[in-house]
């Protein structure tokens, strides 16, 4: 399930290589993957979705958060939202809650107000509450 935080910015559970394509054909131009490899069996490989991107021209960012969300993960997803713009960025981790909360500190780092982050947060049903010390 696709949830957007805001009109530009996506999150979603764990995608799929061959379902890559078809969200360039609803204005995806930049795929984020927070999650990291072998967290569960079967997932997909970030290499085999960073190929699918590939043939579909879609840039493709693998920042995997394993414990918790670092400077360097915002750094990583900051630049990501900078190569969004004028399109659409969906990141994507085991239920989209890791990528909700990095992109509201990374929203948060570039400007947004803590109110805003919250906001969009919580009206696409994510508790903002691990991430309060942060904004």
């Amino acid at each position: 399930m696709i949830r957007q935080l805001d009109d530009k910015v996506m999150v979603s559970g764990q995608i799929a290589p061959h379902e890559v394509a078809g969200l360039a054909d609803h204005g995806v131009t930049v795929i984020v993957n927070n999650r990291p490899d072998g967290e569960e069996p079967g997932q997909p490989l970030a290499a085999d979705i960073e190929a699918a991107a590939a043939e579909a021209n879609i840039p493709y960012h693998y920042v995997p958060i394993i414990r918790g969300i670092g400077p360097a993960d915002v750094e990583e997803m900051q630049k990501a939202l900078r190569q969004a713009e004028g399109g659409k960025l969906l990141a994507f981790c085991r239920s989209g809650t890791r990528s909700a909360m990095a992109l509201g500190v990374a929203k948060r780092e570039e400007g947004a107000s803590a109110e805003e982050v919250h906001q969009c947060l919580t009206q696409a049903g994510f508790d903002p509450g691990p991430i309060a010390h942060l904004l």
